[in-house]
């Protein structure tokens, strides 16, 4: 019995049914969430529809999310424009599509060299980064929480072997955010794209290589089929954030406890989302090497220097940029990243690299 019937049914009784059904459907909400992900893509298509049940769970029913895929109502890189205008209520995507709206925002999703999923949620959530966050979507009149995070993403499927920074030089590359200022800065043709996109330009040759998320989702696009040579690791991009942003304006105009039931929703999907992706990018990637002849392979010394060194020239770029607000990011994420980073030393980098000597993984 859905929890709507059981209390017209079992609270105000049958007499009651014709008063107490207008003043339920009377507090219902509808809000339609627009991602910018295919239906049930494995990994972010499935995470949309998870936060989109959720908040409906958590709300008794009162705030009901449908969700619509990429081209569904708006194309799905349209999306952050449809929710800061009221066109939807929200949206599900990831910070490093939104460069061209603030430089800033890009430290809020993935940076070259940057945190791990655990140190992302703990920088927005121990490190200020939060009330920073809000700040910049508030120019868009958004509401922004993250929901979820890919763990370390891979540099990608390449057509090719690459030996040496000399085989960048030009090479036809989708990637996406600040990792593509990195591989610009070294010399790569950098092309922003979907994945179906992606797929067709590897397809064609119109792409030499390019990388999405990690062996879950990169193997159900089919990416093993036109490239063999997997690449890791993903120094662009060590973690990936997910994002909700709502409008800010109907995220005001909800009681209290349906704030409260958003942000829930959102905060609680994202160690499930991420360890999800953890466990079955290991079992995807597995199964490419067994039965489809993906070769795994590591990107040479001079690539990673080269990228480090592109690395560090991104955060003093916006560590000077015009808008304060950035400067005021990129300081919050420098300040956390450096603090952590130096504990994980001892912490999890000293366990990880203790249990490869012993292990070997």
């Amino acid at each position: 019995m859905k929890r709507r019937d059981f209390v017209k049914a079992g609270v105000f009784g049958v007499a009651a049914t014709s008063l107490a059904a207008p003043a339920v459907a009377k507090d219902v909400r509808q809000w339609n969430m627009v991602t910018a992900w295919p239906k049930n893509l494995p990994g972010p298509g499935v995470a949309a529809q998870m936060l989109a049940d959720r908040i409906t769970t958590l709300s008794g029913g009162r705030l009901q999310v449908k969700l619509h895929a990429a081209g569904e109502l708006v194309p799905g890189r349209g999306v952050f424009d449809a929710v800061s205008e009221g066109t939807a209520e929200l949206y599900h995507a990831v910070p490093a599509y939104w460069g061209s709206k603030s430089k800033g925002i890009l430290l809020f999703g993935s940076q070259p060299f940057g945190l791990r999923a655990d140190e992302q949620f703990g920088w927005l959530y121990h490190g200020g980064g939060q009330a920073l966050y809000d700040e910049i979507y508030a120019r868009f009149n958004l509401k922004p929480f993250l929901c979820g995070n890919s763990g370390p993403q891979w540099q990608g499927w390449f057509r090719n072997e690459i030996k040496s920074l000399d085989d960048l030089k030009g090479l036809k590359f989708r990637t996406t955010g600040l990792a593509s200022q990195m591989c610009s800065k070294i010399g790569m043709a950098v092309q922003a794209m979907g994945p179906r996109d992606m797929f067709q330009g590897l397809q064609t040759g119109a792409l030499d290589a390019g990388e999405f998320i990690g062996p879950w989702t990169d193997s159900a696009i089919g990416f093993q089929q036109v490239a063999k040579n997997y690449y890791w690791p993903g120094v662009g991009e060590p973690s990936s954030a997910e994002e909700c942003a709502i409008n800010a304006t109907a995220y005001a105009e909800l009681p209290d406890d349906l704030k409260q039931a958003v942000s829930f929703a959102c905060e609680s999907l994202y160690n499930p989302v991420w360890t999800e992706y953890t466990t079955k990018h290991a079992q995807a990637l597995a199964r490419l090497v067994a039965e489809e002849g993906v070769q795994v392979r590591t990107l040479p010394a001079d690539v990673i220097a080269a990228m480090g060194a592109a690395s560090v020239e991104i955060m003093d770029e916006l560590s000077q940029d015009e808008d304060e607000l950035v400067r005021r990011i990129t300081q919050s994420f420098l300040t956390y990243r450096d603090a952590v980073g130096s504990y994980m030393s001892y912490a999890d980098n000293g366990q990880m690299n203790a249990r490869a000597g012993v292990l070997g993984y």
